[in-house]
C-alpha cells in the first residue's frame, strides 16, 4: 500500500479525477428529494441519521465511534486518522479549563475557543460518519448505496470516490479524498464563519497559541510496556486558517500514521488500551491529573524537562465531561463546496514519509505555555 505513494502517477486516481471533472460539468445541481426512495432505502437513511445523532453528541462519543468503525473496517484508514485527530481536539478542549490556559484566557475567550473546536469536530463527524455507515450497509447488503449520500448533504465529490473505492480498493485515494472533503466542508462553515473569525481566528491570542506550539497533533504510542507513559509521533499545525495548508497537513498526517507498519501497530494498540477521556492524563499520568492537586491561584513552575520538579503536584487536566457541558448544534448550511473540477486535482500526490519524534517538541510546548502563564501573572502582579 505504501509503495503506491512513491509512484509519479496512480492510474486509478487519474481515472477518478476524470470522472469528477465530467461530473461537475454536468447540470446535476437539482435539489435532492427523498420522495423517490424505496422503503428499504428510506430505512437505511433513517438508521444512519439516528446513529449519527447518537454518536455525534460529544467529542468523546465521536472519537470512540471512529475507532470502533476502524476496528471493524481497517481498510477505511481515514477512520483511524480521524480518531486520533479527534482525540487531539478533545485534549485542546479540556486544556481551556486546565491548569494553564484557564489562567491565560478569559472565560469568554475559553468559551469561544471551545465553540470553534466543538463546531469543527461536530461538523466533520456529521458529514463523514454517514459516509462510513453507507459503506457498512453497502457491504452488509451487497449493494452500492452511495447514491444515498445526498440524503445527508454530503458533497457530490464523494459519491464517485466511494464507487471508485468499491472497484479498486485504493485506500490512499479514499483517505486523501476524505481529507480534502472535510477541510472544504468546514472552510465556510467554521474558518470563514463571521463569529469564529472575529472571536478566535483573527485574534492575537490565537496566533500566540500557534507560536506556543499548542496546535500539535500527537499520535501516542508506547515503546515499552514497562513505562506507563507514551512517546509521540505527529506534526504541528501552522497557519490553521489556510485551506491549502490544512489539506496538505492532513495528507502529511496520513503518511506519518501509515508509513511505518510497526509504529502504526503500536499507535493502534495504544489507542485500544487507553479510552479517550479528553484529559491529557490519558497519555502522561506521571505529569497530568484529572483532579486539581494544587490550590488555584498563583502559579508555581512545575515542569523541568517533562518531569515534575521536586515536591510539585501534577498539572490539572480535567476530563471533557467535567470541563464542558454538552451543547446543541444548529444544522449545517446545505451548500456544496465542490463547484469546480480543479479541486479534484488535489487527489494527486502525497508528501514524503514523515518520521518526526514529537516527544521533545511536546515537552518544549508545555514548558513554553507554563512560562507564558507565569509571565502574565508577574506582569499583572506588578500592575496591581
Amino acid at each position: 500500500m505504501f509503495s503506491s505513494w512513491k509512484k509519479q502517477s496512480n492510474p486509478t486516481t487519474d481515472e477518478l479525477v476524470s470522472v469528477l471533472k465530467s461530473k461537475t460539468l454536468k447540470e446535476d445541481l437539482l435539489p435532492y428529494s427523498d420522495s423517490t426512495l424505496s422503503v428499504f432505502e428510506q430505512s437505511i437513511v433513517n438508521k444512519i441519521t439516528k446513529a449519527t445523532k447518537v454518536h455525534n453528541e460529544t467529542n468523546i462519543t465521536r472519537t470512540n465511534a471512529y475507532l470502533s468503525f476502524y476496528n471493524t473496517y481497517p481498510e477505511i484508514e481515514w477512520a483511524l486518522l480521524a480518531h486520533l485527530v479527534s482525540r487531539n481536539s478533545g485534549w485542546n478542549m479540556t486544556d481551556l479549563k486546565g491548569e494553564w490556559l484557564s489562567k491565560l484566557l478569559s472565560e469568554k475567550e475559553q468559551r469561544n475557543y471551545f465553540r470553534l473546536l466543538e463546531r469543527a469536530n461536530w461538523l466533520i463527524f456529521q458529514d463523514a460518519y454517514p459516509q462510513l455507515l453507507l459503506y457498512h450497509y453497502s457491504l452488509k447488503h451487497n449493494l452500492s448505496l452511495y447514491h444515498l449520500l445526498p440524503a445527508f448533504q454530503v458533497s457530490r465529490f464523494m459519491e464517485p470516490v466511494w464507487n471508485h473505492f468499491s472497484t479498486h480498493q485504493d485506500r490512499t485515494t479514499l483517505s486523501t479524498a476524505l481529507i480534502i472533503n472535510e477541510q472544504h466542508y468546514i472552510e465556510k462553515r467554521v474558518i470563514h464563519n463571521k463569529f469564529f473569525k472575529q472571536a478566535v481566528l483573527d485574534t492575537l491570542d490565537f496566533k500566540v497559541q500557534e507560536w506556543l506550539g499548542l496546535t500539535q497533533i500527537l499520535f501516542p504510542y508506547s515503546k515499552s510496556k514497562k513505562f506507563n507513559r507514551a512517546d509521540f509521533t505527529g506534526l504541528t499545525v501552522h497557519q490553521f486558517a489556510s485551506l491549502s495548508n490544512r489539506i496538505e497537513f492532513g495528507k502529511k498526517l496520513y503518511v506519518t500514521l501509515f508509513s511505518d507498519p510497526k509504529r502504526l501497530q503500536s499507535i493502534k494498540q495504544w489507542a485500544d488500551q487507553h479510552p479517550h477521556t479528553g484529559s491529557r492524563k490519558d497519555y502522561w499520568p506521571h505529569l497530568f491529573h484529572t483532579i486539581r492537586e494544587s490550590p488555584p491561584g498563583k502559579l508555581s513552575l512545575k515542569l523541568e524537562r517533562c518531569q515534575l520538579r521536586k515536591g510539585a503536584a501534577r498539572v490539572y487536566s480535567p476530563p471533557l465531561n467535567i470541563a464542558w457541558e454538552i451543547i446543541e448544534h444548529h444544522p449545517p448550511s446545505p451548500e456544496d463546496w465542490f463547484t469546480k473540477w480543479d479541486d479534484a486535482s488535489l487527489l494527486h500526490g502525497l508528501p514524503s514519509s514523515q518520521r518526526e519524534n514529537m516527544t521533545e517538541d511536546h515537552c518544549e510546548a508545555l514548558t513554553k505555555i507554563e512560562l507564558a502563564v507565569a509571565a502574565k501573572q508577574i506582569i499583572f502582579h506588578r500592575q496591581d
